[in-house]
């Protein structure tokens, strides 16, 4: 298949400026750019489309295409094309239209310190109640001897002459679309912007030193394991004037060897013996808050349960306070006296040894785990 004409490819007349063969590529190579167009053809008619600019916009290229055509000299394609080496991607064309990329964070802008995390491991009564407290933590802290400057004392960093105190610098390139200047942080001060002829000997240069710190942190009332304490300004120090970071405190809470918590509500298993359960009684009951009376009324069985309002955890964010549930287990003797097998001999005959009047229920909830349901 011949090659079409050049002109008719860009779409310009051969009386065409440089500058209007320039637009004229822009246009096409957006609009037929294998990254922005999916097309079947998309791609060929950018090749086609990049060809004609490479001839037309070289002087000595468009002279020798006019005198001859394609059938003169030199009117190979080259140059390495699309995807080839020497060629150029969908990033250049893009600077090239919307003017590169993003800039860069002014680096002598005051800049927020690092956010820091600190585990806490705490009991299960100071996680109810609370607690003030102190903890030492190892963090990057200004240094005292350059107060953050990372220079000698009496001496003070200057500004980079490389970038001018920006923190990068440009390099431009003459691409097919024309000059395109890529920015890059300038290698010289690190894109700090900033040189520092003599560092400080304390902290070499960096302007911040590793120490263990006190904080004090007062545990919240309620808070739970896994929730996180936010102490604001003991984090990292700023840069540049900047504020400092925050530490997060996450708290792990020690189980309880007879309370077990959940969202605000406090479990207690509460064993109760035969004659108890069977009979009634009145019995003290710990609580997160202390002992308190519950009475047992007569024929209580395992599982029943027993809400004491009001006795479980305040809720951390001020939501009022849950409750202790007691969850009773009736406890079978394992040794008994002979006088003890007698008189429950006696009860049994007197009841008729017929248990399923007053357990039913219990054997209904281990039917019904067998079956599945």
């Amino acid at each position: 298949m011949s090659k079409r004409d050049y002109y008719d490819v860009l779409g310009v007349p051969k009386s065409a400026s440089k500058d209007d063969i320039r637009k004229a590529y822009r246009k096409l190579s957006k609009k037929y750019h294998p990254d922005l167009n999916k097309e079947a053809d998309a791609e060929a008619k950018f090749k086609e489309a990049t060809e004609a600019y490479e001839v037309l916009s070289d002087e000595g290229k468009k002279a020798n295409y006019d005198q001859f055509g394609h059938a003169g000299p030199n009117q190979g394609f080259g140059g390495g094309g699309f995807g080839g080496g020497g060629g150029f991607g969908f990033e250049d064309i893009f600077s090239s239209f919307f003017g590169g990329g993003g800039r860069r964070q002014d680096p002598n802008a005051p800049r927020q310190g690092n956010d820091l995390q600190y585990t806490m491991t705490i009991d299960f009564m100071e996680a109810v109640f609370g607690k003030e407290t102190e903890i030492k933590i190892p963090k990057e802290e200004e240094c005292d001897t350059c107060h953050g400057s990372g220079a000698k004392k009496g001496t003070s960093p200057i500004t980079c002459t490389h970038c001018n105190g920006t923190g990068e610098i440009s390099v431009t390139q003459d691409t097919p679309l024309g000059r395109m200047v890529n920015r890059r942080a300038c290698h010289h001060c690190g894109g700090t912007g900033k040189i520092i002829p003599e560092k400080c000997g304390t902290c070499h240069g960096d302007g911040t030193v590793k120490k263990t710190s006190t904080i004090k942190v007062t545990i919240p009332e309620g808070v739970d394991d896994g929730q996180q304490l936010r102490v604001s300004g003991q984090g990292e120090p700023g840069r540049n004037g900047g504020p400092s970071g925050d530490l997060f405190i996450v708290f792990r809470v020690r189980p309880h060897e007879k309370f077990i918590r959940e969202g605000d509500d406090i479990y207690l298993e509460l064993n109760l013996s035969f004659p108890q359960a069977a009979l009634g009684d009145e019995i003290e009951v710990p609580t997160v808050h202390g002992n308190v009376n519950l009475k047992v009324p007569a024929g209580t069985q395992t599982g029943t349960r027993f809400r004491l309002r009001g006795k479980g955890v305040k809720n951390v964010h001020g939501r009022g306070i849950g409750d202790q549930h007691v969850v009773v287990k009736v406890m079978t003797p394992k040794k008994m006296t002979e006088k003890q097998k007698e008189l429950m001999r006696q009860f049994a005959a007197i009841d008729g040894n017929n248990p399923e009047e007053y357990s039913s229920s219990l054997f209904d909830k281990i039917k019904s785990k067998i079956k599945g349901d």
